[in-house]
């Protein structure tokens, strides 16, 4: 479980935890048989952005730019190899446009958030209990007992399947022609809030172009363990972003996102599970919340040895 370090102390664990780290900027612990690779998110390609991550340690970025041109997109890749770093995926790429710009950065995948719900009465996090039709994702109940107070909130989230589910399968040939992957992430946004739930949403397109992009920040405050979505959600993960959590039910948002290894994301479960299901990608960080781009390539050392 992570915990709170002082800069004194993480610094003696970082170094501890530093032999056997590759110094090109990937880090595997011995017990592993997957390979895990260090990302941090950007808003553009330029080499005053990118030449410090790639000293940091990190070897690629994901970038924010869903609505580069082609053109715009080629001339970033261009650069980002020439430093010696990958753009893995676009950050709201999930549009013909985005898919096409991604294909031009060279990126694998984009990141796409399908819908939102909001401003309808709906169960504290902690306590759905989420029951489904597996025969098209609609929801049979929220939480055990009178589901009355909810009706609003199952209607919105039921549009917001259906409509997710046409949208995307109109991307589908889009991109299996980029060779790019649609990954849709599991957000604030109050939709598909168990793993599931979420691993139906992704295969019920039947397409490899469709699957998960795995926050692993972003599902705690519901109660179900990060590792546990890792091990539902299984081959169907694409990308992973890391951010970490800390719950607090007397807070209106149920907690909030702290530094890290400082939340109540269990960092050695999750390495162990993604080690499980044979997750070799990306580890992108969101939201290094003040942390500088060294501590966070130290931070995330110790998360991909499973420390």
């Amino acid at each position: 479980m992570g915990r709170a370090l002082s800069r004194r102390q993480f610094l003696a664990a970082s170094a501890a935890a530093g032999t056997g780290m590759l110094a090109a900027g990937r880090a595997v612990a011995a017990p592993f048989t997957t390979t895990l690779h260090k990302a941090v998110i950007v808003r553009e390609a330029t080499e005053a952005v990118l030449k410090p991550i790639k000293d940091a340690g990190f070897e690629g970025v994901e970038i924010r730019a869903g609505r580069a041109t082609p053109e715009q997109a080629a001339a970033g890749r261009k650069l980002a190899e020439k430093l010696g770093i990958r753009i893995h995926s676009v950050m709201g790429g999930g549009s013909p446009t985005g898919l096409r710009a991604a294909q031009a950065f060279g990126a694998d995948a984009v990141l796409h958030v399908p819908g939102r719900v909001r401003k309808v009465a709906m169960p504290k996090p902690w306590e759905f209990d989420v029951e489904f039709d597996p025969a098209n994702g609609h929801l049979t109940r929220v939480v055990k007992g009178d589901n009355a107070p909810y009706k609003a909130y199952i209607e919105a989230h039921d549009r917001a399947t259906d409509a997710a589910r046409e949208s995307i399968k109109k991307l589908i040939p889009i991109a299996e022609q980029t060779k790019v992957v649609i990954a849709i992430e599991n957000v604030w946004n109050n939709l598909w809030v168990t793993p599931e739930l979420a691993k139906w949403l992704v295969a019920s397109f039947h397409s490899p172009w469709v699957r998960a992009y795995f926050d692993i920040g972003n599902n705690v405050k519901y109660g179900v363990p990060s590792e546990q979505w890792v091990r539902t959600l299984g081959k169907l993960i694409a990308k992973c972003h890391v951010k970490d959590f800390k719950v607090d039910k007397a807070k209106p948002r149920g907690g909030s996102f702290v530094k890290i290894r400082e939340g109540d994301v269990n960092w050695p479960e999750v390495r162990k599970a993604l080690d499980e299901v044979g997750y070799n990608g990306w580890m992108t960080i969101e939201g290094a919340r003040g942390l500088s781009l060294d501590e966070q390539s130290q931070r995330l050392d110790l998360i991909l040895a499973g420390k």
